[in-house]
C-alpha cells in the first residue's frame, strides 16, 4: 500500500498521523498547509485527504470534522513511514538501574522493569510470565512460624525465588533442614516436575527410612510450583501504571472497555497468548487495536517484546515471557518501540542470555 501512495499523498498521510499522536485530535487542511514544506492550498489537501480516506486509511468523526488515522492508517504508518528513534543514554541507565540488582527474585526483577517503562513511555507497563518449570540447583526451606515456612530456590540461570508455603504445624527447624539439604544434594539440576516423580518413588520404596516430617515438607515444597493435574498455562501477570493509561480515556464507554481489557488481561489463559504473540516473529510487535482480539474493544494498543532464557544446556535460549506497553493507539511509536526492545534486551541477560546480539 504504501507504495501507491505519491510522495504529496505519504507527506500528507505523515502529517495527519504525527499530529494524531501528539494532540489525539482529528486534524484538518488548513492545519496540514501550514505544515507542510510544500505550499498546497488547502483545498489540494481535501482532495488528497478525500483519496487517503476512499482508501481507508483515514475517517472522519464527525461531518465538517478534520480527519483521524484508521487502524490500517496506523499500521501503514508504523511499517513504512515511521522512523524509529533510539533510546538514549539516560533512559538506558534508568532502565538498567531499576532492573539490575543481586538477590532479586524473578518476580521482583519483572516488577522493576514494568515500573521503569510505564513510568518512562507514561503507558501502562505489562509483562507476562507462564510458570516454567525450570531445573533448580539449590533449595532451602526456613521456618517462619507455627505452620508456615518460606521457600527459597536458586533456579539453574541464578535467578532466586522466594515462596511461602503451609508445613505440618509444630514440624522442627531440623526437618526443614534435612529437606533442603536433601533436595539440593540428590534433585540439583532437575525440574521440580522431574524432583516430585524421583521423590514419590523413593517414597513408595523407602517409607520406613524417611521421616515423615521431612517427607511432607518436600512434598510441600514440591506442590508450590507444581500440582498434580494444574493447569501449564499458569503463571503470573504484572502490570504497573494504570493510572497513565486511564488518563487518556476520555468517556465513560471507553472508561469500561479500559476496565474490561484489564480483566481479560489478568485471566490465566491469556499469558500464553500474550508470550505466544511475542514469540511469532523476531523482535518487538506491534499490535493495533482490533489487530489483536484482546484489544479489539479497548481502543488501545500493545507493544510487546520477548525476554528470554537460557535453555537447561546453555547451548541455546527460549522466549519465557514477554513485556511491553499498552496504550492509546496514538501513543508515540518512535519511542516506545526501541524501548520495549531495550527493556526485553536487559532482562534478558539478567536471566542469562545476551538477548539478541544487537548492540546497546
Amino acid at each position: 500500500m504504501i507504495t501507491e501512495l505519491n510522495s504529496r499523498s505519504r507527506q500528507i498521510f505523515r502529517q495527519i498521523v504525527d499530529a494524531y499522536v501528539t494532540t489525539g485530535e482529528p486534524v484538518g487542511s488548513r492545519t496540514i498547509a501550514r505544515k507542510l514544506d510544500e505550499q498546497l492550498s488547502p483545498a489540494t489537501i481535501r482532495n488528497v485527504m478525500a483519496d487517503l480516506e476512499d482508501a481507508g486509511l483515514l475517517y472522519a468523526p464527525h461531518t465538517s470534522a478534520g480527519r483521524l488515522p484508521t487502524a490500517a492508517g496506523l499500521r501503514l504508518y508504523v511499517d513504512g513511514l515511521l522512523e524509529i528513534g533510539n533510546v538514549n543514554d539516560d533512559d538506558k541507565r534508568s532502565i538498567r538501574a531499576q532492573c539490575v540488582g543481586t538477590g532479586k527474585s524473578l518476580e521482583a526483577v519483572l516488577g522493576d522493569a514494568t515500573e521503569a517503562l510505564s513510568g518512562l513511555t507514561r503507558h501502562a507497563g505489562l509483562v507476562a510470565a507462564p510458570a516454567g518449570d525450570r531445573p533448580f540447583r539449590h533449595i532451602e526451606f526456613v521456618a517462619l512460624g507455627p505452620g508456615r515456612a518460606l521457600v527459597v530456590t536458586v533456579s539453574d540461570h541464578g535467578m532466586v525465588e522466594n515462596r511461602i508455603i503451609d508445613v505440618p504445624l509444630g514440624m522442627p527447624q531440623t526437618s526443614l533442614i534435612e529437606a533442603g539439604n536433601y533436595m539440593t544434594a540428590r534433585l540439583a539440576g532437575r525440574s521440580f516436575a522431574e524432583a516430585r516423580s524421583l521423590v514419590q518413588q523413593e517414597i513408595e520404596a523407602r517409607r520406613a527410612e524417611i521421616d515423615e516430617a521431612t517427607q511432607r515438607v518436600v512434598e510441600a515444597g514440591l506442590a508450590t510450583w507444581v500440582k498434580p493435574g494444574g493447569d501449564a498455562s499458569d503463571g503470573f501477570l504484572i502490570v504497573r501504571g494504570q493510572s497513565k493509561l486511564l488518563d487518556d480515556v476520555q468517556n465513560l464507554v471507553e472508561l469500561e472497555r479500559v476496565r474490561h481489557l484489564f480483566e481479560t488481561l489478568e485471566t490465566r489463559k491469556n499469558l500464553l497468548r500474550l508470550v505466544e504473540a511475542a514469540q511469532s516473529g523476531n523482535g518487538v510487535q506491534i499490535f493495533i487495536g482490533a489487530e489483536n482480539e484482546l484489544f479489539g474493544l479497548s481502543g488501545c494498543s500493545m507493544v510487546i517484546a520477548p525476554y528470554r532464557a537460557p535453555s537447561p544446556d546453555q547451548a541455546q535460549s527460549s522466549v519465557v515471557g514477554a513485556i511491553g506497553v499498552i496504550g492509546p493507539t496514538r501513543m508515540n511509536y518512535a519511542r516506545i518501540i526501541p524501548m520495549v526492545d531495550y527493556t526485553a534486551r536487559v532482562v534478558s541477560r539478567m536471566l542469562g542470555h545476551n538477548g539478541d546480539g544487537s548492540r546497546e
